[in-house]
């Protein structure tokens, strides 16, 4: 079972140093767009977005969490031009698990894909990394 927590909340246990997944959730209010012209620059819709990724390299999830949400970084991964321009408003961490996993649980519930190919090139079984919850 995930881990839940909110980042805005006081929260006495530090995320996982172990690897497994995560998920990163960005409120998004007004239309946003992402600074990657590579992919000519997709833009998002108001909705709840969710980024699914694993960390399984010295540090665990704990190490790659912290890197996303730091506001010092240059943007290399799609999460980080999303992280760089929204607060991430909660995070959710499934310790030895796999991020197809909590994608194919998330879409499960009705969440869908708003651009194909975002954050999972180098997986052929998911779609995207990242999806909108349903009602988002």
């Amino acid at each position: 079972m995930p881990i839940r927590r909110r980042l805005a909340d006081p929260d006495p246990d530090p995320l996982p140093s172990e690897g497994g997944a995560y998920a990163l959730y960005f409120d998004i209010h007004a239309p946003v767009v992402l600074r990657i012209p590579r992919l000519e620059n997709p833009h998002l819709d108001p909705g709840t977005y969710v980024y699914a990724g694993s960390a399984y390299a010295p540090g665990g999830i704990c190490a790659r969490v912290t890197r996303y949400l730091r506001e010092d970084k240059t943007p290399h991964w799609n999460v980080d031009h999303l992280s760089a321009q929204l607060r991430c408003s909660k995070v959710e961490t499934c310790p030895r698990a796999r991020e197809c996993d909590l994608i194919a649980d998330l879409s499960a519930t009705g969440a869908d894909i708003p651009i194909p190919g975002l954050g999972s090139s180098d997986f052929r079984t998911c779609v995207s990394h990242r999806v909108r919850l349903a009602g988002g």
